[in-house]
């Protein structure tokens, strides 16, 4: 594991920062032109990502299953905690009756690098519907399975494996029988594993929209995932045009997928 892994200050300020240069350009076109907008992240994490925009004056909401991490975005957005301008909800979304939770619904969901980890990704994307507002949106992003790191790999402790690409795409028994070998224990193995079976392609993605009745607004795929800017010193760079008309294929390229969805009229 990379140690900006287990330094969350320091991921908290990554996440604010991709957020900030990356993030909100690539929604605030498509959002209503009035403020204070209502926004809500799913799987907020330390709330870096909403801190880009509460810096905007906008009210924001997030969910998150772990109570040691919304710890963490209570301290790091206490100004903003206390002011009312944002609310953390431990709990899991199948749980949150929005109508009876909100005073208002969202003109803004946010699920940033979690719709990988979700089962059943069909029922999430229809349950996201009752959290937007009818001319709100939704802005997914996600390493697609097949990419060099889609498995999280990078989370293992052993330093080879860490930095090992692709070998997370091997059938089950043999990746982990390679997690087991350089010793990584059996909550890393089972957790990475789950991964494994819940991992999107950007055509699977693309799919499950469309049958949920989502409207892509607007996509990008990037070469070099903006948050590497902060994590490896890499200048985030988006795919090639010709590489991005490639099915399947483009999976093993794209390390980072930016997609914006409405429901369609």
């Amino acid at each position: 594991m990379y140690k900006f892994h287990k330094d969350k200050e320091r991921y908290f300020n990554m996440q604010y920062k991709t957020s900030k240069e990356y993030v909100v350009p690539f929604v605030e076109d498509f959002l209503p032109d009035r403020k204070p907008l209502r926004i809500l992240e799913i799987g907020c994490a330390e709330a870096g990502v909403l801190k880009a925009f509460t810096e905007s004056g906008h009210q924001c909401v997030g969910i998150e299953l772990s109570s040691s991490r919304v710890k963490l975005a209570r301290e790091f957005m206490q100004e903003e905690v206390e002011s009312g301008q944002i609310r953390f909800i431990i709990e899991d979304i199948y749980n949150i009756n929005p109508e009876k939770e909100f005073d208002e619904l969202f003109d803004l969901v946010i699920l940033k690098d979690v719709i990988e980890h979700i089962h059943d990704q069909e029922r999430f994307m229809s349950e996201l519907k009752k959290f937007i507002k009818p001319d709100g949106h939704v802005f997914f992003a996600f390493p697609p399975w097949y990419m060099p790191f889609g498995g999280h790999q990078q989370l293992a402790n052993n330093k080879v494996l860490n930095k090992l690409p692709y070998y997370h795409i091997l059938p089950d028994g043999f990746y982990r029988l390679i997690l087991k070998v350089g010793k990584e224990d059996e909550q890393k193995v089972d957790s990475l594993i789950d991964i494994k079976h819940t991992g999107i392609t950007i055509e699977r993605f693309q799919k499950i929209a469309k049958v949920n009745g989502w409207r892509i607004d607007q996509k990008k795929y990037w070469l070099f995932n903006p948050i590497y800017q902060w994590k490896f010193g890499l200048k985030p760079k988006g795919l090639y045009k010709p590489f991005q008309q490639i099915p399947f294929l483009r999976n093993f390229w794209t390390t980072a997928a930016y997609f914006l969805v409405s429901l369609k009229k």
